[in-house]
């Protein structure tokens, strides 16, 4: 009867563990009339097949087809195999190797089959707040190595219950193999204490934690990747009581609903944000503020905008439960510190900051900060890429040596590659203290071990003072690479497009280190993986108190002033005179004058500092990039013409941003109203642009742009420069699968050291 019979090996490799796969194997080769047995490896998953040639051919084409909903296949390779005469088909236990590459599944919503099951009163789940499924759950931030099988999880300290076992062990079950499966009578449990870690008593720890939420009180809540601090988000005292104790001026908090019922009354909420919310990735929305909303002044104050997500662990659906519209869903953290992950440690950062902490006893091994995106151009836009969306990697183009980029000091990511694949870390955070020099450290450790991606050399941002910089010049045991920071960006937009060749590159942020030893950031470069070159800039003008110019755009406005105007600007009905002093004016044109403390930037995002501040927007700022939002928030949908723009020739053309401050100077003392000069601002960049890029196809016969750096972050640039530029003829290229911010610049970082490499 052998003689019958075909035999395949057949090797998986992609998100196919931790995600229903095996389960999936198993009944696909049964419904085929198969034998035969799969197993986990530390490279994916090995299915050996035996049966008819043609079921055997049938089984693989329905494979990619059925596969589960969390599943990503990557690769399948096949290859003939001896009959070994199996009687059945068997799911058997994983097998290691030296040689480990399995892709791991991020943390992802719980079901909805789940949450059927917690809110069924009958059910021994019923509102158990950590339910979970092969579908559903935690998976990387609970993994210590591969491949994923319960021992190497946060789950080790759990012994399967009788009942539990019998679902992990039965392969029709939801959840056979489900690795952080557990009930209330074997898994982890949820407790109610005050800051002093003294467990408060309480029937149900839900419940009177919702309780305290409704009487005002800040509860620290322990979810998937750390902490939360949670404020019922329309009392308007304990917003501030938050935002007083979290040393968070102004800086947006987020917020979680508990359905999109809910959302819709305080966001507007169309098909494609809908499609968003209730993704499994759950990531934090932006979307437009509902007029007439009941949500508290504090929570976004001068933003047009609020972020929304939805539940996506069972314990914020069981608080959300209680009635409230929403809740204030900030990281467990004080600001720029990395976010809490263990009990211990969130008793000693946050316990001057919460009343009450929500706890439980599954460990978190690695923090994961939410993903924050939004819609801008018909395409969704990354903020910050992190839970949901890590460790799945980016595809590249073609085989990449194994790389170790680090990233910047704002916003931090770092990156590995292997072969076609690039793997974007988590949200490391702003690289200015210890603790979060340490998640760096250990994120680095972490990504190496369970990819198993020992790299070959380390790509490293140019400027000499940033943290990650200094990290990689002491690896000493390994080449390092430094790679500019504008250069970086442009190269990360060219490796998520797979783009080869030069482009036409728009780099547009707030710093970056240049070559020249000046601060850069509006950048026109002609570039490709292995190299560019800088074909125009803006006008560079001096950073008055340098690292203060970026906290204090008042300094920036008094700058571009006197470079544009002399000191006849002095005179003029300027919203920004009225929160000057003449000390400090004084002081701050000495220092440009002398050069003291005052470096050169050619930065974009300056240049908007300077607009804002001119228009009496924001003097000073709590957080980065807030003028420039207003100054985009300003502007709205206002149609108007663009001020002139202007370049001088040469090789490097130099944009004249003089013009721009002249004319938005003239504009506010003839009283034009702001929100008309804000746009103006912005159509000024839209159509200056538009025109070089023109100017530079025609001299190279290049017609791909690429657009790149946080200033497009902006809603009506990035939109703008994408409409026009396609009309006219350029084939466009924006961010999507990673932030256009620093948070993607560690993917440029890599490919790019790769192809200098080459």
């Amino acid at each position: 009867m052998s003689g019958s019979k075909a035999a395949v090996r057949v090797s998986i490799n992609g998100i196919v563990q931790g995600v229903g796969f095996r389960p999936f194997v198993y009944q696909l080769a049964r419904d085929h009339g198969l034998a035969g047995q799969v197993a986990n490896t530390a490279m994916g998953v090995v299915i050996q097949l035996e049966g008819a040639p043609e079921a055997i051919d049938a089984c693989l084409q329905d494979l990619p087809r059925r596969k589960p909903p969390l599943a990503h296949i990557v690769e399948i390779q096949r290859e003939p195999a001896t009959v070994h005469g199996f009687d059945d088909f068997r799911i058997v236990p994983s097998v290691g190797g030296q040689e480990r590459f399995t892709l791991i599944s991020p943390d992802v919503a719980v079901c909805d089959d789940c949450l059927s099951e917690m809110r069924d009163s009958n059910d021994r789940r019923h509102r158990y707040p950590f339910i979970n499924c092969t579908n559903c759950g935690p998976r990387y931030t609970i993994i210590t190595d591969v491949p994923y099988d319960r021992p190497k999880t946060a789950m080790r300290h759990f012994s399967l219950c009788e009942a539990c076992r019998r679902e992990y062990d039965d392969p029709s079950d939801r959840r056979f193999h489900a690795q952080p499966n557990a009930c209330p009578v074997c898994g982890p449990s949820v407790w109610l204490c005050d800051r002093d870690g003294q467990e408060i008593s309480a029937e149900d720890p839900i419940a009177a934690a919702a309780e305290a939420l409704k009487q005002g009180q800040v509860l620290a809540l322990k979810g998937l990747g750390g902490f939360h601090l949670a404020v019922d988000a329309q009392n308007e005292e304990a917003v501030r009581r938050l935002r007083r104790r979290k040393r968070r001026e102004e800086k947006p908090f987020a917020l979680m609903a508990a359905d999109l019922s809910r959302a819709g009354q305080f966001v507007e909420v169309d098909a494609a944000a809908q499609s968003l919310l209730e993704s499994i990735q759950r990531p934090i929305v932006l979307l437009p503020k509902r007029e007439g909303h009941a949500i508290a002044s504090g929570v976004a104050p001068g933003n047009a905008y609020f972020g929304v997500m939805l539940p996506y662990t069972p314990l914020h659906h069981l608080v959300l439960a209680e009635d409230f519209l929403a809740l204030v869903m900030t990281s467990g953290n004080l600001s720029e510190e990395p976010i809490c992950i263990a009990n211990a440690d969130a008793l000693e950062r946050l316990g001057q900051i919460a009343d009450l902490f929500l706890m439980h006893n599954r460990d978190i091994y690695l923090r994961s900060d939410d993903s924050i995106v939004r819609q801008v151009a018909g395409e969704v836009r990354f903020l910050r890429r992190s839970r949901g969306y890590v460790p799945v990697p980016v595809f590249l183009r073609s085989n990449l040596p194994r790389v170790l980029a680090v990233g910047g000091e704002l916003k931090n990511t770092i990156c590995l590659t292997r072969e076609r694949f690039a793997f974007l870390s988590q949200h490391i955070g702003d690289m200015e203290n210890r603790q979060t020099e340490d998640f760096f450290q250990l994120t680095i450790d972490h990504l190496q071990r369970i990819l198993d991606i020992r790299p070959e050399v380390v790509a490293y941002d140019l400027h000499p003072d940033y943290l990650s910089t200094r990290y990689a010049q002491t690896r000493d045991d390994l080449p390092v690479v430094g790679i500019q920071h504008h250069h970086a960006h442009i190269v990360s937009c060219l490796a998520e497009h797979q783009l080869e060749g030069r482009v036409i590159g728009l780099a547009m942020d707030g710093t970056g280190y240049g070559p020249d030893h000046t601060v850069w950031g509006g950048e026109v470069l002609i570039a490709e993986a292995g190299g560019y070159t800088r074909a125009a800039h803006l006008q560079p003008v001096a950073m008055p108190g340098s690292a203060s110019a970026i906290r204090e755009p008042w300094r920036m406005a008094v700058s571009f002033l006197e470079v544009s105007m002399g000191e006849g600007w002095r005179e003029m009905p300027l919203p920004l005179m009225k929160g000057l002093s003449e000390p400090q004016i004084q002081i701050s044109t000495q220092m440009i004058r002398q050069g003291l403390n005052s470096p050169l930037t050619s930065s974009l995002g300056r240049l908007f500092d300077a607009v804002a501040a001119i228009l009496g927007l924001h003097l000073t700022v709590a957080f980065e990039g807030q003028a420039a939002m207003a100054l985009e928030h300003l502007a709205a949908d206002v149609d108007a013409p663009p001020y002139a723009f202007r370049w001088g020739a040469g090789d490097t053309r130099i944009i004249d941003t003089a013009a721009i401050i002249r004319a938005v100077c003239s504009d506010v003392s003839a009283g034009m109203p702001s929100p008309i000069i804000a746009a103006r601002f912005h159509e000024t960049l839209v159509q200056g642009l538009t025109d070089l890029c023109e100017e530079l196809r025609r001299e190279t016969g290049l017609d791909r742009v690429v657009l790149s750096g946080g200033v497009f972050q902006n809603r009506r640039l990035l939109a703008g420069l994408l409409a026009r530029l396609g009309l006219a003829g350029f084939s466009v290229f924006a961010h999507r699968q990673v932030p256009t911010n620093d948070g993607g610049l560690a993917l440029g970082q890599a490919v790019a050291a790769a192809a200098m490499m080459a």
